[in-house]
């Protein structure tokens, strides 16, 4: 086996034809990328820089963009905050930080420079001080007042030019957030809580907020020196029953694109932060995948995420001498491809020619896809790598396997060095949704033991069932908290039932 092996693609003629073609052609030189002016941009940020690890809520952990496949005509963009939220981390769950604006930006023309900006901001709501619950009793709507703690969102719609306001237009005021999914108990039909969640804006616009499973797919144990040196737990998805906070924007295709003969966008996300001062500082930002998180070195990746676009060729000799090839050289001893990495240059930060790179384009690192290209019928984990041009680097799909791409594209599959690296994890644990948001119901809290893939947690529900079972009482009781757990169906949580219920709620009406 192939030291970080993962199936090979059935083709390989879509993107290394596109790259060589442009190469061939007299693509970059050296010289010819040193004037870079907005260059690497974003990341995905997994706890990728040492500040923004220590708050979370402003870590910006992925972005995926895609022509929706059931909405030809429209673009989902996808953006994720807060890694690794364990589904039962109570009894503060999950909020948008409310001193926050998060930011989806749109360049449509190339320039490096974003022309739309879509601004979320949040505000959080309490309807009971005087308990520690995020809710008092099951939640069956998003108005219900047994849910203690909500959030509601505004969106803004800015149009720029040369980074100066033309004009704001509000296209989601006040709208309700999905909660955190709590347990079976809490939210017993968690999926009517999304549906309520899903706003429909002017102009044929979707909006959506909260929490969703996390989609990326990945084994992280590649910075334990690339799995160990031994590949002794490769293939194991680390993500695999964490959560994230989501932003969703369903747009038409007109509305961010310059114009149907130019239909390329380019796309990334922002955080900023509101200082002691009252002013707002970025604090995190995001493209396309992992290039803060294993292209730049640790002097520069907080530097980067508080960074613009037009300032990145301070950037620049991380793309075109990047690390990891000389990492994997070193432990498996595969030769790392010369440099400078030139064919790295011509895909990330320009855009592939033929496929999703604008006119007259100035280098920038951004999530680019071209809104003209059909939705894939059969999408193809590797993208435009095995030929499927709805895929990544065109945009970024749910399903796009992003590790095994780059890991390829990083070692030369290019330049002619072939490979079929990976991480041996090729698709998410959950299924992804058919409809907007289409990323896929978040882990329980009652489930998020199971759901990681563990053995305990059945051992660990009956163990409670006894502990929670008052001395004397037998299984049954009326009026006992009884734990259950449905092998038939697989839902197990904690059931507050009887007299009990009827009890708790009661003390939570009496002030303490």
């Amino acid at each position: 086996m192939t030291p970080l092996i993962s199936r090979r693609a059935t083709g390989r003629s879509g993107l290394v034809t596109l790259i060589c073609g442009a190469l061939a052609a007299g693509g970059l030189t050296a010289a010819g990328v040193a004037t870079l002016e907005p260059g690497a941009a974003s990341a995905s940020s997994h706890r990728e820089a040492p500040l923004i690890s220590g708050t979370p809520q402003y870590d910006n952990t992925d972005v995926y963009a895609f022509v929706s496949p059931d909405e030809p005509d429209t673009t989902t963009v996808i953006a994720n905050w807060i890694p690794f939220e364990e589904p039962a981390g109570g009894p503060n769950f999950y909020t948008f930080a409310d001193d926050a604006q998060y930011d989806i930006h749109i360049d449509n023309n190339g320039d490096g420079q974003g022309e739309l900006l879509f601004r979320c901001t949040f505000t959080t709501h309490r309807k009971n001080g005087d308990t520690f619950l995020y809710n008092t009793g099951p939640v069956t709507s998003l108005d219900d007042p047994d849910l203690n703690i909500t959030q509601t969102y505004d969106i803004d719609l800015i149009r720029l030019k040369d980074q100066h306001v033309m004009s704001k237009t509000r296209i989601a005021d006040d709208v309700p957030v999905a909660p955190s999914n709590v347990g079976k108990a809490s939210m017993p039909d968690y999926g009517a809580l999304r549906a309520q969640a899903i706003h429909k804006a002017a102009g044929g616009a979707r909006t959506f907020a909260g929490q969703a499973d996390d989609p990326f797919f990945l084994d992280l144990r590649v910075f334990d020196l690339l799995y160990g040196g031994n590949l002794s737990e490769v293939g194991r998805d680390t993500l695999k029953g964490y959560n994230v906070n989501t932003i969703a924007l369903q747009v038409p295709n007109d509305l961010i694109r310059e114009s149907a003969e130019q239909p390329v966008v380019g796309i990334w996300s922002t955080t900023q932060r509101r200082n002691a001062q009252g002013y707002y500082a970025q604090v995190s930002r995001l493209g396309n995948p992992l290039v803060n998180e294993v292209v730049n070195p640790q002097k520069d990746k907080d530097k980067f995420n508080a960074s613009v676009p037009w300032d990145d060729a301070q950037f620049l000799k991380n793309v075109t001498n990047p690390e990891l090839p000389k990492l994997i050289e070193a432990i498996y001893k595969i030769p790392a491809p010369a440099e400078p990495r030139n064919d790295l240059v011509d895909v990330f930060l320009k855009g592939v020619e033929g496929l999703n790179r604008p006119p007259n384009v100035r280098p920038a690192e951004e999530l680019r896809l071209n809104t003209s290209i059909k939705p894939s019928a059969h999408p193809k984990r590797l993208g435009v790598l095995d030929g499927d041009n709805a895929g990544f680097p065109n945009g970024r799909r749910l399903t796009d396997d992003v590790i095994d791409i780059a890991l390829q594209v990083v070692e030369g599959e290019l330049v002619g060095a072939k490979n079929d690296l990976g991480d041996a994890v090729d698709a998410n644990d959950k299924k992804f949704e058919h409809r907007f948001p289409y990323v896929a119901e978040p882990t329980a809290g009652s489930r998020g033991a199971l759901a990681k893939g563990t053995t305990e947690g059945a051992d660990v529900r009956s163990g409670l069932a006894d502990a929670l079972r008052p001395a004397g009482s037998s299984a049954g009781s009326g009026n006992t908290v009884l734990i259950a757990a449905s092998a038939a169906s697989g839902a197990a949580g904690v059931l507050l039932i009887g007299t009990a219920l009827a009890w708790w709620r009661r003390r939570l009406q009496r002030p303490y």
